[in-house]
């Protein structure tokens, strides 16, 4: 399972997503080898095949068991792809359990992820601490906290004793983030006017806006950013993130934490604002067009139709595609024209580790099996 790249033309991706058959069946002790994308953390393989699922090219995946015993790599979720849709070899090899893509299956955009795992540390993402008298309580103030997607809680012999019974709050990004957002004539980039943006409230928001204005210092991340309210829906989104500032000309977002002060300065071209919080955010924003902006990367594949609308509508009405960018005839490369590339990121949650661990309790929020 060494990993290297495949590169596979969008064109081949194009009919394989079309053309996949869903196939649920998970292959114990068996492996897919080569053929990597990358690799993710996960704590089963129903996780494992989520995010392959929701990764935008991949096919099928191996799955590294807790059992396994070779090297200490458990948990390793391989995601694959081959310009077949197939693995080019299957092999039999104790410890792992290889499975397929779900996103020919209807499959579900945020899964019910209930199991809980002993002896298991879903390590770092954490943002927030506090001490509850067992994993259950725990777990509960996780699927309260909209901001929490997974956590994990340290029981009653766990060494050293001074952190026994505290539950550790752990954040990942449930929005769509595009990975990289440039200025490029002939090209229209935009949302799926289905993809869930924020959490539902009943109250709107008082979504506060500063043109022409900079906040410097306090960095926490930095995204790329289409617009002033994508940043602000990426603020909002995250808990740490207190204010933000975006700027036009590099359409980059300055995600900003300092709960004691705020300190703005006057800048053309940047726009700052505030989280949000608890509240439903207007997110018409969403649902307009970026002339001249391309949202790269993450492709699943392209389709050819004659203008953005139909792009965007395309992108609607496929459960799968989060974003997309279409290139219009006024683009310098006749070869693209009339292309609209269908998008999308993984937003279910994701540790960023996981490793094995005596006496911790790690799981999910269950607001996904509600």
């Amino acid at each position: 399972m060494e990993a290297y790249l495949v590169l596979i033309s969008l064109l081949s991706m194009s009919s394989l997503s079309l053309s996949q058959d869903c196939v649920r069946d998970l292959l114990e002790n068996v492996d897919f080898p080569g053929t990597d994308i990358k690799f993710q953390y996960s704590p089963d393989v129903e996780h494992c095949q989520h995010l392959c699922t929701q990764h935008p090219s991949c096919l099928f995946f191996t799955f590294v068991r807790a059992d396994w015993t070779k090297d200490k790599r458990h948990f390793y979720c391989y995601l694959k792809s081959t310009p077949s849709g197939q693995p080019n070899v299957q092999l039999p090899l104790l410890g792992v359990t290889s499975g397929f893509s779900l996103k020919s299956c209807s499959p579900d955009t945020q899964p019910c992820l209930s199991r809980v795992y002993q002896n298991v540390d879903f390590y770092g993402a954490d943002y927030r601490t506090l001490f509850t008298a067992d994993y259950e309580e725990c777990q509960r103030v996780c699927t309260q906290d909209t901001s929490c997607q997974f956590f994990t809680f340290v029981n009653d012999v766990f060494t050293p004793q001074n952190i026994r019974y505290k539950c550790h709050l752990k954040f990942s990004w449930p929005l769509p983030r595009t990975l990289n957002v440039n200025r490029k004539a002939g090209l229209v980039s935009g949302f799926s006017h289905n993809t869930q943006l924020t959490p539902y409230f009943d109250k709107a928001c008082s979504m506060k806006l500063f043109p022409s204005t900079a906040i410097p210092g306090n960095p926490l991340q930095t995204h790329p950013a289409g617009s002033p309210e994508h940043c602000m829906a990426l603020c909002s989104a995250h808990p740490s993130c207190t204010y933000f500032s975006f700027y036009s000309n590099d359409l980059i977002c300055h995600l900003k934490s300092n709960p004691n002060e705020m300190v703005m300065k006057a800048e053309v071209g940047v726009t700052s604002g505030i989280a949000t919080h608890f509240c439903q955010q207007d997110t018409d924003w969403a649902k307009r067009a970026h002339e001249g902006v391309d949202f790269q990367g993450s492709d699943i594949r392209f389709e050819l139709m004659d203008d953005a609308e139909t792009c965007q509508k395309t992108c609607t009405a496929d459960q799968n595609c989060q974003f997309y960018t279409y290139v219009n005839d006024s683009f310098f490369d006749s070869d693209f024209w009339r292309r609209c590339y269908l998008k999308r990121v993984i937003t279910m949650p994701a540790p960023p580790k996981i490793a094995k661990l005596a006496n911790v309790v790690s799981g999910f929020s269950l607001r996904g099996c509600v």
